[in-house]
């Protein structure tokens, strides 16, 4: 039997974030060879996935991260079970190494974080040998926005993060305000013409409701809603919103005030639990 160094062990966790006794099990398994002792643990980890698919992974870590030059943004969301695991200095170093590749390989899709190579293993193959480290169900996502600037912005506790793209350029914290405005505030859309239509209508008909539980004139019903229904917009619309800084102005003319033809193209929202 091959005699197991402990710069072996020590190697092989480093590599694997597995536990002194797990690394010495596997490498002991596999006669001191390093690859197939890697293959014992991610095969521990797809095991522990099996069991623990139907668990709820609702914790975890969610970064955000501009490209070099500012016109890409990535959030990524690194989750797992429980807030103790959550806090391990290990997990958020993995989020945050999968964050960072996939900036520099600039990454566009879900799939493509999977298949994309970290440490010479894809990152689906990382999340199920980490699996079988942590012995807790772990997922992976990412959202992405491009435009001629993009600003992110992770909140307090890295349980939430925002990016937004815009069609121009701008002093980056005015930017940011934006990236902040969309945690503190969740808007549905950027502006009115982009909420769906099945929201729209929705909204329409609990107006017309409403306006007839008061007892408004069956005629005026119409009017009262789409008069509701523009409240409704300048509350849950980006550009509409009152800027949170200053709610004497909404966010399009905060924006406007330092540069005239700017404006949010999109923007997305992750926090831990949604």
């Amino acid at each position: 039997m091959t005699k197991i160094q402990a710069a072996d062990v020590a190697k092989l966790r480093k590599q694997t974030g597995a536990g002194m006794m797990d690394c010495k099990k596997a490498l002991t398994e596999s006669n001191g060879d390093f690859e197939m002792a890697i293959d014992i643990l991610r095969k521990k980890g797809q095991k522990v996935a099996a069991k623990r698919a139907d668990r709820e992974a609702k914790e975890g870590v969610v970064l955000a991260k501009n490209n070099e030059n500012n016109t890409k943004a990535i959030i990524v969301s690194l989750n797992c079970e429980t807030d103790f695991v959550a806090k391990n200095t290990d997990f958020i170093d993995l989020a945050h190494s999968i964050l960072d590749a996939a900036i520099e390989n600039n990454i566009s899709t879900n799939q493509q974080l999977q298949d994309m190579s970290l440490n010479g293993m894809s990152i689906s193959d990382k999340v199920i040998e980490q699996t079988g480290v942590i012995g807790e169900k772990i997922e992976v996502s990412m959202e992405t926005v491009e435009g001629a600037q993009v600003s992110s912005y992770i909140h307090a506790g890295s349980k939430l993060a925002t990016i937004v793209s815009f069609n121009d350029t701008c002093e980056g914290q005015v930017l940011k305000d934006v990236a902040m405005q969309v945690a503190a505030m969740n808007p549905l859309a950027v502006n009115k013409d982009e909420v769906d239509e099945s929201v729209v209508n929705r909204e329409i008909e609990v107006g017309k409701e409403k306006a007839r539980q008061e007892g408004k004139p069956e005629e005026m019903l119409e009017k009262i809603a789409i008069g509701r229904l523009n409240k409704f917009f300048k509350e849950n619309t980006l550009l509409n919103q009152e800027f949170i800084k200053n709610n004497k102005q909404s966010v399009d003319q905060y924006l406007k005030e330092h540069n005239n033809n700017l404006t949010a193209l999109e923007f997305k929202r992750v926090a831990l639990g949604n």
